[in-house]
């Protein structure tokens, strides 16, 4: 019973840190905004709709690389009926572009460094690894 009140204030002290990122930004008047991400000019749509993308893109293009390389499998039927070739640099590539849209929102994810990259190379790391 006597440590009751070190138990309290135990408490009151790690509900202050777990919630202080949330006081902090509503006493600060900030409001974490999602990346401003360029979307593609060329293109009316993806290859899923954008919700979809947004929270399982990583998911699909796991699925393409099993399908291409264990099932030898290079045609992806979309959400539509449009049929794509899984290939990631030529299908999202060719629509989205790595600093304008990859780099910035895995940044703010958090994600510094996807291992899209150990294989995939844009155009500009493949002129510099050509030198």
């Amino acid at each position: 019973m006597r440590d009751r009140v070190w138990v309290i204030a135990g408490l009151f002290l790690f509900v202050g840190l777990v919630t202080y990122p949330m006081w902090h930004d509503l006493l600060a008047h900030t409001v974490s905004r999602p990346p401003q991400l360029v979307l593609p000019r060329n293109a009316k749509q993806c290859v899923a709709p954008i919700s979809y993308m947004r929270t399982s893109h990583m998911k699909l293009l796991m699925d393409w690389r099993r399908q291409v390389v264990r099932d030898n499998l290079h045609k992806y039927v979309a959400f539509d009926g449009k049929v794509y070739d899984m290939k990631f640099s030529g299908t999202c590539l060719k629509c989205h572009s790595r600093q304008d849209f990859c780099d910035r929102c895995h940044n703010y994810a958090g994600v510094r460094t996807p291992y899209c990259w150990n294989c995939h190379l844009t155009p500009p790391e493949v002129t510099r690894s050509a030198r």
